[in-house]
Formats: C-alpha cells, sequence, structure tokens
C-alpha cells in the first residue's frame, strides 16, 4: 500500500509541476485588440503575467504598429531613441522571457500619447512580479496557477488522510 501511495503522490506531484509552468497567451486589449480607445493599464492590471507568457497584439498593420522600448521611452513617448524591438505585422507575438517590466507604446505620430502604450511586470513562475513603476501598479494575486498547485497538494493531503484510516 505504501508504495502505491509513493507512487501517486510522485505522480500529482509532477503535474502540479508542470501544470504551474504552462505559458499564458494573452491577447492584448482582449476583442478590442491593439487600438486607440482602449484602456491598456485597466487591461494590464487584470492579469498576472509570468516568465513564458505570450502577448499578442492584434491591429491592422498600416494604422498602428508596436514598439517594445525602455522605461523612459514609454513615459515620454519620444521614439526617437530606446525602441529595444519594433513590430509590424499586426499579429505580433512577444515572449516574456524573463521576470522584469516590458514597456510597449504604438510609434504612430499621436497614439502614444493618446493612451496606446503598457507596461507591464512579469514575475517568475511562482513567484511575484517586480514592482511595477507607480502609474502602472496593479493588484496582487497568484492567478490561476497557484489555485491549481495548492488544490492538487491539497488533494495529496487528502488522500494520503483517508489511505491510512
Amino acid at each position: 500500500m505504501a508504495i502505491l501511495i509513493t507512487f501517486i503522490m510522485t505522480i500529482l506531484l509532477s503535474l502540479s509541476t508542470q501544470i504551474g509552468v504552462q505559458a499564458t497567451e494573452y491577447d492584448v486589449g482582449d476583442t478590442e485588440g491593439w487600438e486607440t480607445g482602449t484602456n491598456f493599464l485597466r487591461w494590464s492590471r487584470n492579469h498576472n503575467f509570468t516568465v513564458g507568457d505570450v502577448l499578442v497584439f492584434n491591429y491592422v498593420p498600416v494604422q498602428h504598429n508596436v514598439y517594445q522600448v525602455t522605461e523612459e521611452t514609454y513615459r515620454s513617448c519620444n521614439w526617437s531613441s530606446g525602441v529595444l524591438k519594433m513590430y509590424v505585422s499586426g499579429r505580433d507575438r512577444v515572449t516574456l522571457a524573463e521576470a522584469t517590466s516590458y514597456w510597449f507604446i504604438c510609434g504612430v505620430e499621436g497614439h502614444c500619447q493618446g493612451g496606446m502604450r503598457m507596461g507591464v511586470s512579469v514575475a517568475s513562475s511562482g513567484g511575484l512580479a517586480p514592482a511595477p513603476a507607480p502609474e502602472e501598479r496593479g493588484s496582487w494575486g497568484g492567478g490561476g496557477r497557484a489555485v491549481v498547485r495548492w488544490w492538487v497538494l491539497i488533494s495529496c493531503l487528502v488522500l494520503m488522510m483517508v489511505w491510512d484510516m
């Protein structure tokens, strides 16, 4: 019986680890997309980003673009310097590869100043995100991944208690 419990525990713990590191794909702006008039600050606050997640920017290529920029360029909306990457496909995928803050703007004249800019803070998987800039501070939370890991752990403990009776 002890061997069976050890085997089941090993499987459940490995599943909880795998579930916890799955990447999530986010459509920036949800159904509105990367578009003027979208509140990207509100949108980013509604999500908890972790390393490996992917941001998908959907937009009409002749109307918008996406520049990944430094924080200084984000704040000034002056993309004459500080552009790290440029995206122009209309369906750009950006993998959040490290636990840090990422900054994005639209490089079309007037769009950044009009609100087409976004900062996101990315946590390492299972950890808290680094503190974002004051105007970008989001809500704290572990998201669905943490809930799944705790659920698996509690289930394992309950099974152990039941089988020991």
